[in-house]
């Protein structure tokens, strides 16, 4: 097993990012919340504690008990951990005199201490606190300070145990994965052996561990993450595994016969299952956002059921699920608010009766990425955009009809691969096209029209979580657009949605 890192998490938003920086180190996290720490703390070389939304001088501050941490093992503490350990052993903590949020500059960094090795004075840094640190614990030694905060960092003497006000996980902190590989790499000396081929072999034995001889079904749906776990779980047991890929009628065009061909061509036992009228019905006149990913979540169920029962002697159910749903599930103030509802396998119910295999649960999507090309998966499908599950009855804004359906799946397709003769396809993260619920007076010729109005959506992101709308060319917008309202009856008119996330989500349902 690789050398590991443990974060604890105190609800910081950015506790993830924390991860996946010392993930893109090549070495393996875990994100446990601060409130259940492992009893067992030997197999972690280095902990960190991350940031938090409360003051450590509230009464529902989180309160770890660091006793079995603290002074034995290599400790880095982000922000709130910062201050905590301030204030609770000899430091003071105070509200700021002025509000310390957003970009600075380090006005003094002891550049002779190992965390700041190749950080020079003015390296950028991203703050976020609304108390600060007005004197150093116990045995504190200061380490940096910015034009405002005086003790924006500090180590403690005699042991490994290091300090930061500020927030070195985001890509505002300039030198911030510097600083994390100087304590992770060089102080805490954790080995950088977490690479996708190793947790391939990983995965490979662990996975023959845990099935054995016994029957594996996955539902697959032309995304990264199931195509991914079906190809290791292949290598892991072969024709033990059998998928299952469902064409729900909301698919884009021509993507269940192309993308059934290009599993087949993988080697995989995959059957195609055609359901897109029983989806489609099960639709009819259902307007409200979340009544659609009801309808097509339980209708999905219904049909993985139905075939499942066709596969003598499965006993494993197998799923993409990958790490940001796992934190979601452990955080420490629980799953959040539900903004929508998310449409996968893992709704399947009880009555199933399936033992759960889940390849992807420790990987980030950059990882699943980096996995599927170790693995040799074509780049074309380790590339693809990521596809929201109800597919394309969320991007038809109302009431869904095959007529809309088909409408939408031109003008998709037209904007796709123009992306891709264009070579913008790869410098965005998803795109797609949203069929709304208006007519719009147009002329063509010399008649009047009124027909529906389509947006066009592009955007750039990590990891969804938030996301920016791409600039794309003005010549390939004007192409686009003439080539949909040329092409497509019953579009007149064509816009570019140039909102980010936050406000907007991604998708428009």
């Amino acid at each position: 097993m690789e050398e590991k890192v443990l974060i604890l998490d105190f609800g910081s938003q950015y506790t993830q990012l924390i991860a996946r920086r010392v993930r893109e180190l090549f070495i393996y996290c875990e994100i446990h919340p601060y409130n259940n720490i492992p009893a067992d703390i030997s197999p972690f070389k280095a902990v960190i504690l991350s940031g938090s939304p409360y003051s450590v001088r509230s009464e529902d501050a989180p309160h770890p008990d660091l006793f079995e941490i603290r002074g034995k093992v290599p400790l880095l503490a982000v922000c709130y951990g910062a201050q905590y350990l301030a204030h609770f052993f000899g430091g003071k903590v105070s509200p700021s005199n002025i509000r310390e949020y957003g970009r600075a500059n380090l006005s003094f960094v002891a550049s002779e201490e190992a965390f700041f090795k190749s950080i020079n004075k003015g390296s950028q840094v991203w703050m976020s606190h609304s108390d600060t640190i007005k004197g150093l614990p116990t045995g504190g030694v200061r380490l940096a300070s910015t034009s405002d905060v005086e003790n924006a960092a500090y180590r403690i003497e005699g042991e490994s145990t290091f300090a930061i006000q500020f927030h070195p996980e985001v890509y505002h902190s300039t030198d911030g994965k510097q600083m994390l590989s100087n304590f992770l790499v060089d102080i805490a000396n954790v080995k950088q052996d977490w690479t996708p081929d190793s947790f391939v072999s990983m995965t490979l034995e662990s996975l023959r561990n845990q099935i054995g001889e016994e029957k594996v079904i996955l539902g697959l749906s032309g995304g990264v993450d199931s195509t991914v776990a079906a190809v290791l779980l292949h290598q892991a047991i072969g024709d033990q595994l059998t998928c299952i890929f469902v064409d729900n009628g909301l698919l884009r065009k021509d993507e269940f016969s192309s993308v059934l061909e290009q599993y087949h061509g993988m080697g995989l036992n995959v059957k195609g299952v055609n359901a897109s009228k029983r989806f489609l019905d099960k639709l009819k006149g259902i307007s409200d956002p979340e009544a659609k990913r009801k309808a097509i979540g339980n209708t999905f169920i219904d049909v993985f059921d139905d075939e499942s029962k066709l596969i003598e002697g499965a006993t494993f159910l197998a799923q993409g699920t990958i790490y940001p749903d796992v934190i979601e599930s452990i955080s420490v103030n629980g799953p959040s608010a539900t903004i929508k509802s998310h449409h996968n396998v893992g709704g399947l119910p009880d009555y199933m009766k399936l033992k759960v295999v889940e390849p992807l649960r420790m990987l980030f999507k950059d990882e699943v990425r980096r996995v599927g090309t170790s693995l040799g998966i074509d780049s074309e499908l380790i590339g693809r955009h990521p596809f929201p599950g109800p597919g394309l009855a969320i991007r038809i804004l109302g009431d869904i009809t095959e007529e809309k359906v088909s409408m939408l799946q031109e003008v998709d397709a037209i904007f796709i691969n123009g992306l891709r003769d264009h070579g913008l396809y790869d410098k965005v993260w998803q795109a797609g096209v949203i069929l709304l619920p208006v007519n719009s007076v147009g002329v063509m010729g010399d008649e009047r029209t009124y027909e529906k109005c389509v947006a066009l959506r592009a955007v750039s992101s990590t990891d969804g979580m938030t996301a920016d709308w791409v600039d794309l060319p003005y010549e390939f917008l004007q192409k686009t657009s003439n080539e949909i309202i040329n092409r497509v009856k019953g579009v007149n008119r064509v816009v570019y949605d140039i909102s980010s996330k936050p406000p907007a989500t991604i998708e428009w349902e």
